[in-house]
């Protein structure tokens, strides 16, 4: 449980750090109409996206981790506290002050970080069945196809629209990585591949993941990166945490239910009003020139 949660607390400095420089590249890209995939090739033109993909990627590899021995609530809360640690990284290196509710926020935060953490037992999982899983491939292709109708919506109710697509499906990603087949196994690769092949969770991470990637991408081109961002926490804790005590078996440990729940929303409030630090982009481009891509 210890390993799962230093992972946990691992992704989400990941994903702050992530955040920022995804953030900033997708500022210096040139917008787009309605959701473009060709958005995703030209932000692989800038190196800070790749750099914040690449983090991205290695917060996932930690994630599977954390979830085979944590109850989902604890991962996302934890997670969540992304935004807390880009106001801090925003604080020491470009010099952006924390404002007295900056430091209520994150008092806020760490408070329900602890709740959640003393509240976390060892995984009592059960196995989903076989139609969990279908369902999740399911809900992931529903939201692929929400995504272009907000998609040709504008301004900042696209934005949090596209946020919040965005959020459910980093969610997904997280329930249906918990769902992958028992028996994967870096010495048996063949056996893993076939494991693997013949799953829905994998169709489920690759949808999924996808579709968060360019929904987020796209929110922020649309307005600012709070209005994008905070749905994002919204929908990436609250939906798998739903999913993992109704359906996967998750429970806090025993008598301290009420510090799960008490933590988890002050973990989430917390962040979602933290969102605003996602603007630190806007000091990196002031001090950079831009560079669209054409």
């Amino acid at each position: 449980m210890e390993i799962g949660l230093v992972c946990a607390f691992a992704t989400a400095a990941c994903y702050g750090v992530g955040s920022v420089l995804q953030a900033v590249a997708a500022r210096r890209t040139a917008a787009t109409e309605g959701l473009d995939p060709r958005l995703m090739l030209r932000l692989a033109r800038s190196w800070l996206y790749l750099v914040g993909l690449a983090l991205d990627g290695l917060g996932f590899a930690l994630t599977l981790v954390a979830v085979q021995s944590l109850p989902l609530f604890v991962v996302q809360a934890v997670v969540a506290s992304f935004l807390a640690i880009t106001a801090v990284l925003g604080a020491v290196f470009l010099h952006m002050p924390l404002s007295r509710r900056d430091w209520v926020g994150l008092a806020v935060v760490i408070s329900g970080l602890v709740l959640v953490g003393l509240s976390a037992a060892e995984d009592s999982r059960v196995t989903a069945g076989r139609w969990v899983q279908w369902g999740v491939l399911v809900a992931c292709v529903l939201l692929a196809a929400l995504a272009p109708v907000f998609g040709r919506m504008t301004g900042a109710a696209s934005a949090a629209a596209l946020g919040g697509v965005a959020g459910l499906a980093f969610g997904a990603t997280s329930v249906a990585a918990r769902m992958l087949p028992d028996g994967l196994a870096i010495s048996h690769p063949w056996t893993s591949l076939r494991l693997l092949a013949t799953s829905p969770t994998t169709y489920a991470l690759a949808v999924a993941g996808t579709v968060a990637l360019l929904a987020y991408s796209t929110a922020l081109q649309r307005s600012t990166v709070t209005v994008a961002t905070a749905p994002l926490v919204v929908g990436e804790t609250i939906a798998p945490a739903l999913v993992g005590i109704t359906l996967l078996g998750d429970r806090p440990r025993e008598g301290w239910a009420w510090a799960a729940v008490l933590g988890f929303a002050l973990a989430v409030g917390g962040a979602v009003g933290m969102a605003r630090h996602g603007e630190i982009e806007d000091v990196v481009t002031d001090q950079e020139p831009d560079r669209r891509a054409v």
